[in-house]
């Protein structure tokens, strides 16, 4: 196995490198609402203007065709240019890491060419409507309706835990087309329209303080049979491969930007006096056990992801492999941050960035999502489990 980066991926990362430095915004991102929106889209556009949107999109679709290894580079990039924003928490993630790849993977061509540039080129924010307040982790049984009405479907129920449901146009929206049907084979996936009437969106404060999300009601709300993702009632096998996206590539942004936070958390340790007033918080053992733990954590968990693209190039779609780097990943991010606050001690408390949330304990709330959003522990460990060991399932 060669885990050198070849010639060509040394001058790719160069040329990021580069650009970054020159159009990487100084500004910070607003927390919420249009004035977030209108920024994040404007990033998207000025990546597309650069040549840097869809690097591993194929180029037919309008990406760069590049290696999912260059994107990883991108990523490694980019956290290291020090940007004001995360990209994981930008509105336009669910267009370009779920609804963009999955449309590739299963859309038809008019969808294709519908919505495709528009992701691309900023000028459209998706969301995804698969969660219900009864079908979270057991997704399969949901129960949000809809009934084929000549070319329309009519769809009643509803959604929580919507990420940017308020300032989206389109949804990737998981609906019951046929409630006589096993549950896993009456479900459909559709391009929803989220401007359509009869769509009540309310949005939902974290205990971080934000509104990412939202809980979206669907009064007979009619979607055109045309928006349906694949076949209808097929949802099932396009949600798997929208969420193995999910799991496997989409948070590699994220996974750069930890090792970074466990760095800084080193230097942290190293500057910052313990208890005694005296010595530097590093001295202390148990602490330095921890972060050097977590910096290997970390290490391992970018050699699971390189592995994982290796695989997924082999077989062109990320396979149930990447539940074990979700797993890892959000149980140690929650390592990461609980770590933070017993580093920085009661100083995490006062530390404060511009939008007046915690440095390190806004972070630290929010990563207890990372073990919950996109299917929990335990159901990544099931996942593991039966797909990847080949363990009988548990009745």
């Amino acid at each position: 196995m060669n885990l050198d980066f070849t010639p060509e991926e040394e001058a790719f990362r160069e040329r990021a490198r580069t650009w970054l430095a020159e159009n990487l915004p100084s500004e910070d991102r607003p927390a919420m609402g249009q004035p977030m929106r209108e920024f994040d889209l404007a990033w998207q556009r000025t990546l597309f203007e650069g040549g840097w949107a869809g690097i591993n999109w194929p180029v037919e679709f309008g990406g760069q065709g590049l290696s999912d290894i260059q994107q990883m580079i991108w990523y490694e990039e980019f956290a290291k240019a020090d940007p004001p924003f995360s990209l994981n928490n930008s509105c336009t993630f669910v267009g370009n890491n779920h609804g963009g790849p999955t449309l590739i993977a299963c859309g038809s061509d008019d969808q294709k060419a519908t919505h495709l540039p528009r992701i691309l080129r900023g000028e459209a924010v998706w969301c995804q409507g698969f969660s219900e307040p009864g079908a979270g982790s057991d997704l399969a049984s949901l129960s949000c309706r809809a009934e084929i009405d000549g070319d329309e479907l009519i769809v009643t129920g509803q959604k929580i835990w919507t990420s940017y449901a308020d300032v989206a146009d389109y949804q990737e929206l998981l609906v019951r087309t046929d409630p006589q049907a096993p549950k896993h084979k009456g479900i459909s996936w559709v391009i929803c329209d989220m401007r359509t009437p009869g769509i009540d969106i309310r949005p939902i404060e974290t205990m971080a303080h934000t509104t990412d999300f939202a809980e979206v009601f669907y009064d007979e709300v009619r979607i055109p049979l045309s928006n349906v993702v694949g076949q209808l009632n097929d949802g099932w096998r396009v949600a798997m491969s929208t969420l193995s996206f999910e799991r496997g590539t989409a948070f590699m942004a994220d996974q750069v930007e930890l090792a970074k936070v466990v760095e800084n958390l080193i230097h942290e340790a190293r500057t910052r006096t313990g208890a005694d007033g005296k010595r530097p918080v590093i001295a202390d053992d148990e602490l330095a056990r921890r972060l050097a733990n977590c910096r290997a954590e970390v290490a391992a968990l970018r050699a699971m992801t390189i592995a994982g693209i290796s695989r997924t190039r082999r077989s062109g779609i990320p396979g149930p492999e990447a539940s074990m780097i979700r797993l890892f990943h959000g149980e140690l991010h929650q390592r990461v941050y609980r770590l933070a606050l017993d580093v920085i001690g009661a100083d995490a408390f006062r530390l404060t960035g511009v939008d007046g949330d915690g440095v390190w304990t806004g972070p630290y709330l929010q990563s207890f999502a990372y073990t919950i959003g996109g299917g929990t522990t335990d159901i990544q460990r099931n996942i593991v489990a039966e797909r990847v060991l080949g363990l009988p399932r548990v009745k």
